[in-house]
This record gives structure tokens, C-alpha cells and sequence, in this order.
């Protein structure tokens, strides 16, 4: 893992009406890191996120991308940004009408001047980094909810982005299923480097899967800790980061 960041947030500050719900956050996040956001209910995990991917202006502050930053940028910087990145919402947002490989390509023709059997190419490789090989012709309703994840992985990588962004990977999945998600977030990243920013409650998967952890607080509207989050977890004498990891927040 190199040592520089590639996402700089500073003096962050959120909110929506007039209710501000972050308030001088800074953090940063590291090449090739697995960085995860974490916090109770109302915390501001989610308008953190959306903030990241570019969805939404912060009231004020700072957040750089690769040296861009997306929070004073116009809409051809944001555009350079988000090739940059890859995406996985919760629902995985798979177009119901097209095939598994259809989704995937949706990004490649927009990108980029590939013809099409390059995509074709391009596509196949991306569903078997996720484990779903032959599965391109199959409708999103003809698959599991944790391959539909996965395809959602795919087509969030179908650009090979320097940072993916993951927003609850976990709901909704079985047990057996969400492991399956955690093992592949982990052997994506080993294998191609790749910086992951992840938004989760799930603390087994945040224990099983990253390098680094920031929790967010509803009230002090920003980071009560940065840390490793098994150190966290197991040696941590601040009541509130006990009461998160022995779930009573």
C-alpha cells in the first residue's frame, strides 16, 4: 500500500435546510486501502457517501479526488472524476431489462470508442473477476441477490477505476452470501491494487475486511475515532466506540 492519499477530505461541512449533519470533518484515505465509514443510525454515513461520489455540493470544504477537488469543480471536472471511480449502491441498480452483460457494458460505450467485440471482451473478463462467468445472458430477476451484487461489482470495475465506492454491500444478503462478497472485496483489492471506500453497520464484515475505519458520531456531527477497527474493537477505552462494537449505539 503507497503511502500518499488519493482522497483528501477537509473541514467538510453537510447538511440539507439549513440542518447541518457533518461539521469539520477531515480524513483521508490512502492508495490501495480498504477504508470503511461506520456509525449508528442518523449518523451521516450515507451523506458522506453521497458526497464522495459526487451526488451532492458540501455546504463548505474540500473533497479531492486524485488531486481534483469535486467540491469546486464544474461539470467536465466531476465528468474526469468519475471515470475515475466505480460505484456499487446498495440495490446494485442493475437495469431489470437488460442481460448481466448489457449492465456491464452500459459504461464502456459511454467511455470509450471500444468496438463492440472489445467490449464483448471486456465484459467477459469483468464477470470473471466477480465469479459469474456465463452468467451474461441471464436477466437481473434470473439471479441470487448476492450475484446480483457481484454484477453490480462488475459493471462498477468495468472502467478499471483507481477507487471503487461501496455503499452497504452486505444488505440484504445471507450470511453465506455476504461472506462471499467480503472474500472477493478482499481478493480484488489484494490482486489489483485497487483503494475501496465501503459504508457499512455490518461490524463482522468492517473486523473481516478493512485496513482502516473512521466512525461517525450523531451528535459531535463528525469522527469520534480513526483507526484499525479490530484494535478499536478490543482496545479502545472511549464508552462510546465499546457501546458501537458491543452494539448498543
Amino acid at each position: 500500500m503507497e503511502k500518499d492519499p488519493i482522497i483528501e477530505v477537509k473541514q467538510l461541512r453537510a447538511g440539507y435546510n439549513g440542518n447541518t449533519i457533518l461539521e469539520q470533518v477531515s480524513f483521508g484515505v490512502l492508495k490501495g486501502e480498504v477504508f470503511v465509514i461506520m456509525g449508528g443510525s442518523g449518523c451521516g454515513k450515507t451523506t458522506l457517501f453521497k458526497h464522495l461520489v459526487g451526488l451532492i455540493k458540501p455546504v463548505s470544504g474540500s473533497i479531492i479526488i486524485d488531486g481534483d477537488d469535486i467540491a469546486h469543480g464544474d461539470e467536465t471536472l466531476l465528468r474526469k472524476v468519475l471515470r475515475k471511480i466505480g460505484v456499487l449502491y446498495q440495490s446494485a441498480a442493475l437495469f431489470n431489462s437488460m442481460t448481466i452483460a448489457e449492465n456491464i457494458a452500459l459504461p464502456i460505450r459511454e467511455y470509450t470508442d471500444l468496438s463492440e467485440k472489445s467490449i464483448d471482451t471486456l465484459v467477459k473478463m469483468k464477470l470473471t473477476l466477480v465469479n459469474l462467468d456465463g452468467y451474461e445472458n441471464y436477466l437481473p430477476s434470473e439471479i441470487s441477490g448476492g450475484m446480483k451484487k457481484r454484477a453490480g461489482l462488475a459493471r462498477a470495475m468495468a472502467l478499471n477505476p483507481e477507487i471503487l465506492f461501496f455503499d452497504e454491500p452486505s444488505a440484504g444478503l445471507d450470511p453465506v452470501a455476504s461472506n462471499e462478497l467480503d472474500n472477493l472485496i478482499i481478493q480484488l483489492n489484494k490482486n489489483l491494487g485497487t483503494t475501496m471506500v465501503i459504508v457499512t453497520h455490518e461490524l463482522r464484515s468492517v473486523c473481516h475486511i478493512a485496513h482502516r475505519a473512521i466512525l461517525l458520531d450523531k451528535n459531535k456531527k463528525g469522527i469520534l475515532v480513526d483507526g484499525d477497527p479490530r484494535y478499536l474493537r478490543d482496545h479502545s477505552t472511549d464508552p462510546m466506540v465499546k457501546a458501537f462494537f458491543n452494539g448498543r449505539s
